[in-house]
């Protein structure tokens, strides 16, 4: 603060002056008229208002300070009954009687006290962090910060049982041993699943009711890091990889039986689509039964000239790679003839087979 420099370098700046004066003028009065003489000049007026002032500033830099906003001073005075003042210092500007009182300076910001494995990460040298046992047996490694501040009420207290001793008489054990003591209550599967976060959660009540009894308060506890044993990681490694094998095993077994249902899908469509279509040709046949003689008849080679149909019915025969109109044959009646008759159809301009003639029906006499 500049007002302690302030203050430091007026006191100090005073007494130099003070013993220079002094000096100077012991040694050129010796000199003069005897060392006597030296020793009665250092009452005069001038020396002893030089002594005075020394004296008043060194009491004004005893007698007054100034507590930063982030700090609270606990008063140690020896004109109070039980050695100390009920109520500690608030930041500002504050006066205490010299010589007879100290001020002890306590920090209100939030600290963070770190336990980890990694050299650099704690607030000790090397692996600092908390080996626990869990209920079947296993060790295991936690790293851990705990994010915490001084109650401003409670400074008083916190100064008499622990002066600044806290941190590592205080916090440190007692949290080393609620982790030990809450980590004992769960397996080792059960750390390294979602009860992972019921661990840290528990651990956060338990040290912040512990803290408080002693003028503490707790933000948060973390729980940075668990590692095991290699035996164990090993084991859980494994694990992971069948696992991972299994996963993949039945993701190929649902993606063909997914390709299996899709084909059969289709199979089913395809089907229900050709039934669909049938009925309906059976319908329309049902209306017309010509159609299917005459769908005959279109899917017939373009090379047949000529065809034989009986002769008890009448058919169209229309002929679609054969020029020229088609042609209507219908069939005289027989009353009796044998062989059956035979009765050729041949466009105009084809020559017709049999030498040409039409066999005309035969009658008994």
């Amino acid at each position: 603060m500049l007002l302690g420099t302030v203050l430091t370098v007026l006191t100090w700046s005073i007494w130099i002056i003070f013993f220079s004066w002094v000096g100077m003028t012991l040694w050129r009065t010796a000199r003069r008229r005897g060392l006597g003489a030296a020793l009665r000049q250092l009452f005069t007026r001038i020396p002893l208002a030089l002594l005075l002032v020394a004296l008043g500033i060194n009491v004004l830099y005893l007698s007054i300070l100034f507590v930063e906003p982030q700090e609270i001073g606990v008063v140690v005075s020896l004109i109070s009954p039980e050695g100390y003042r009920d109520r500690p210092l608030r930041s500002g500007l504050r006066w205490i009687a010299p010589l007879a009182e100290e001020v002890k300076r306590y920090p209100i910001y939030w600290q963070t006290y770190t336990m980890a494995s990694k050299p650099t990460e704690g607030q000790k040298a090397g692996d600092d962090s908390i080996l626990a046992r869990t209920s079947d047996g296993q060790e295991v490694s936690l790293d851990s910060s705990i994010i915490f501040q001084i109650d401003p009420d409670e400074v008083i207290r916190l100064h008499v049982e622990w002066q600044g001793r806290y941190m590592e008489d205080f916090v440190r054990p007692v949290t080393r041993g609620l982790v030990r003591t809450q980590v004992s209550q769960y397996t080792v599967d059960e750390v390294n699943s979602s009860k992972r976060l019921d661990l840290e959660r528990d651990l956060d009540t338990q040290v912040r009711a512990v803290f408080k009894e002693k003028g503490l308060v707790l933000d948060r506890f973390i729980l940075r890091n668990i590692a095991f044993s290699p035996e164990y990681a090993a084991a859980v490694e494994q694990k992971q990889i069948a696992l991972q094998g299994k996963i993949q095993a039945e993701y190929q077994a649902e993606q063909t039986r997914k390709l299996a249902q899709g084909e059969a899908d289709a199979t089913r469509t395809k089907a229900q689509a050709q039934a669909d279509a049938l009925n309906l040709v059976s319908q329309v046949l049902a209306k017309n039964k010509d159609l299917l003689t005459y769908q005959y008849i279109e899917k017939l080679s373009p090379s047949i000239r000529t065809m034989l149909v009986p002769s008890t019915g009448q058919y169209i025969l229309p002929l679609p790679t054969l020029e020229g109109p088609a042609v209507v044959a219908t069939p005289a009646p027989v009353v009796q003839s044998t062989p059956p008759v035979t009765t050729t159809v041949s466009a105009p301009g084809v020559p017709v087979k049999n030498g040409g003639a039409t066999p005309t029906p035969t009658r008994k006499p």
